[in-house]
């Protein structure tokens, strides 16, 4: 069997990784065969509406036509899909009102917070497809986060209510495919306790500039499992993918929370983003994870493992290949503690990274190694470098010794 068909571990991937969906062929329900015409107001009862009533004939898609339709929060059925046609926006409200509060999953934690635009829980087979656009209408929501920033340097992303563009959870054999999700007003897609989950050239766009786009990842995904993410464009204005299951000194024994495993990532273009791959903040166990063939303009942080001193972390069989481009910082590990919160606990729970491979890359960077041993919180082992070809302008933080990284003592080169 090819090399390129196993996991990092040695486990074989399943033939469902290199294979193409396969669409069966059910009803569709064009949105102006129903009398909802492209409008400026909001659709969304009307829109709403119509998803039920697809449900309720046995399943099909709905398809927004070519034109600019408005909506907010919309939740999807099992059984009922989404296409967008070539011309077709799917624009959300800017009104956090428009997104009733519920109980979700948020930042590694199950809580109340506002729904997504687009919503889709216990909906095996769940289906977004098309060359549409949803748009998450974020701007006003970026500027009202960094004045509160501004005001109170202390608030937590939530204080700010934004929706997310896109949420599925509890949802197997999902497949998300040709759209572009742009303007988030939080992050773009978020994938919970999902399994077999297809997402196939997608765009994936929210600016930097001149207004920062604030938390809108690309692609979180949160305790999946069996992820094939392939030939998607991916510019944001924080991580591109980012890896998710879970935060607190108990998270690990929390049924809730879960870990992330067999991810396949490849074939990808990067615009702008803080971590192309990022393990973390809000992760307890990443294993069998694969990014390759893979081109980044630039960004902060190639592989980035967050480490949260108040969370047990496991980041194990991860690996990087053959990654052209221009990032800040080719490996970063060092302590998170953004929004630190022990819970009570008095104990810092210990965390580990190993068996990761990085291979095969050519890299532009400021540093190679933003890398902070903390034997205190964190080990470090079985790190393996082979084949790159890394050009560096600053000094590495530390060196690698016999798969371990120690601090450097003199310039780290």
């Amino acid at each position: 069997m090819d090399s390129n068909a196993f996991f990092p571990d040695g486990t074989p991937m399943e033939d469902w990784f290199g294979e193409a969906p396969d669409y069966t062929a059910e009803k569709s329900y064009p949105l102006n065969a129903f009398g909802i015409a492209p409008a400026p107001s909001l659709q969304t009862q009307a829109i709403q509406s119509l998803i039920d009533r697809i449900a309720e004939d046995g399943g099909g898609t709905l398809v927004v036509p070519a034109g600019r339709y408005c909506t907010g929060a919309l939740f999807f059925r099992p059984g009922v899909h989404l296409h967008l046609a070539p011309g077709a926006i799917l624009q959300g409200s800017d009104d956090p009102s428009d997104y009733p509060i519920r109980e979700t999953r948020i930042e590694g934690e199950t809580c109340q917070y506002l729904s997504a635009m687009i919503n889709a829980e216990d909906c095996d087979g769940f289906r977004l497809t098309g060359e549409g656009i949803l748009d998450g209408n974020g701007l006003r929501s970026w500027k009202a986060f960094w004045m509160r920033r501004a005001w109170n340097p202390a608030c937590t992303n939530k204080d700010e209510q934004r929706a997310r563009l896109l949420y599925v959870a509890h949802s197997d054999h999902v497949t998300i495919q040709g759209v572009t999700l742009q303007n988030a007003q939080f992050w773009t897609s978020h994938f919970y306790r999902c399994r077999y989950l297809r997402i196939l050239q997608c765009r994936f766009c929210s600016p930097h500039a001149p207004v920062k786009a604030p938390s809108t990842d690309a692609i979180d995904l949160d305790a999946c499992k069996d992820v094939v993410i392939r030939r998607c464009f991916m510019d944001v204005n924080d991580d591109a993918i980012a890896l998710k299951g879970g935060k607190g000194p108990a998270a690990d024994t929390l049924s809730e929370n879960g870990s992330n495993e067999r991810i396949l990532i490849e074939n990808c273009h990067y615009g702008f983003c803080h971590g192309c791959l990022t393990l973390g903040s809000e992760a307890i166990h990443c294993r069998n994870v694969i990014l390759r063939h893979i081109r980044v303009d630039s960004g902060f942080n190639l592989l980035w493992l967050k480490m949260r001193p108040d969370t047990p972390q496991h980041y194990e069989y991860i690996r990087v290949e053959d990654v052209q481009g221009t990032v800040d910082h080719f490996l970063q590990i060092l302590p998170w503690n953004q929004f630190f919160d022990m819970k009570g606990h008095r104990q810092i729970p210990r965390s580990a990274a190993e068996h990761i491979q990085m291979t095969g890359c050519t890299i532009a960077c400021k540093t190679r190694f933003c890398v902070a041993p903390s034997p205190a919180q964190y080990t470090l082992s079985d790190f393996q470098m082979e084949g790159n070809a890394v050009t560096a302008t600053e000094p590495d933080l530390s060196r690698l010794e016999n798969g371990t990284f120690v601090p450097c003592t003199g310039s780290g080169t």
